[in-house]
């Protein structure tokens, strides 16, 4: 996977994960606080998730085959669609079940010590994850603000990241929060409450990564700065003197496909045009590496009269 693909913004969060669910395991068998094991479940599905985000970079690294011409770049989109949905069931709908049961059937937290010092490590692992995953968006988001990053991102594990850990770091406030309630009204309503809010944070954040990975699953054109540069580069003056229309892909996150009609003059010979064409493509790859299959069509730019 490529450092644009944020590997250790993934190995970071599953980590920190893998630590925070069994902690939070340990912590709901001995208080048996709802919200704790809302978030266990969670912790263990983010865990999942990034175990899905790696393996969809390494199978995207496959070689193209007669079957696959274009590759298997889109592997990495198919699995964070994936990651969407075993967020919204396996963390979502499961913690707004939990949080049901527990506001009809509430019971005071025992040993309340065990949920607050969890809640506690917690968050500090989850700042830590988050921390990582910010560093290395910043190394490529550029001016972006935050929320054009998520949505313009064409490599999806990192916007998938950056939700899951903020996901992650406001459901446990909410835990905490409800488990404080619960502790000093005496009421497990509250953990019952605060465990419905963390089913409905995550099921939200699990619609926002689908409907973003959805749009790459579609197939999306490059972005701006990209497309001016591939026209910019298409035209030398001499033998390409134009773009009749160009229409730009992502393969996969840094697989570009580029097809273009080109006017070429009259007069030149298909010689003149066959090196034009042959400048033209190392001109678009010089500007934007990433564009690694481009086709270009010439047409006769008719003299005006």
């Amino acid at each position: 996977m490529s450092a644009s693909g944020g590997t250790k913004a993934i190995v970071a969060a599953l980590g920190a994960n893998l630590a925070i669910a069994v902690a939070k395991f340990v912590a709901f068998a001995f208080s048996g606080s709802s919200s704790m094991l809302a978030e266990g479940v969670h912790s263990l599905a983010d865990s999942g998730n990034q175990g899905l985000l790696l393996v969809g970079g390494k199978k995207a690294q496959r070689e193209a085959t007669a079957e696959h011409p274009f590759g298997y770049g889109r592997e990495r989109y198919i699995y964070s669609f994936l990651v969407s949905i075993v967020l919204f069931s396996v963390g979502g709908m499961f913690a707004i079940y939990e949080g049901y049961e527990k506001i009809k059937h509430p019971h005071e937290i025992e040993d309340w010590y065990w949920p607050i010092g969890v809640l506690v490590f917690a968050i500090i692992a989850e700042t830590f994850s988050f921390r990582t995953a910010i560093k290395e968006s910043n190394e490529i988001r550029g001016k972006l603000s935050w929320t054009q990053f998520v949505r313009r991102a064409k490599a999806p594990e990192l916007p998938v990241v950056l939700l899951e850990d903020l996901g992650a770091l406001v459901g446990l406030i909410l835990a905490l929060g409800g488990v404080s309630l619960a502790l000093a009204t005496g009421d497990g309503l509250w953990d019952g409450i605060g465990t419905l809010c963390i089913g409905v944070l995550l099921i939200v954040i699990a619609i926002v990564l689908a409907a973003e990975t959805k749009s790459l699953l579609l197939g999306e054109a490059a972005g701006t700065e990209d497309v001016a540069k591939i026209r910019e580069s298409l035209v030398d003056g001499e033998t390409v003197t134009g773009i009749i229309h160009m229409r730009t892909l992502h393969l996969g996150p840094e697989e570009l496909l580029v097809a273009a009609k080109i006017a070429v003059r009259h007069d030149d010979t298909a010689a003149d045009v066959a090196r034009a064409i042959d400048a033209a493509e190392a001109r678009i790859r010089d500007a934007v590496p990433i564009a690694r299959v481009i086709y270009l069509e010439p047409d006769i730019l008719r003299p005006t009269d």
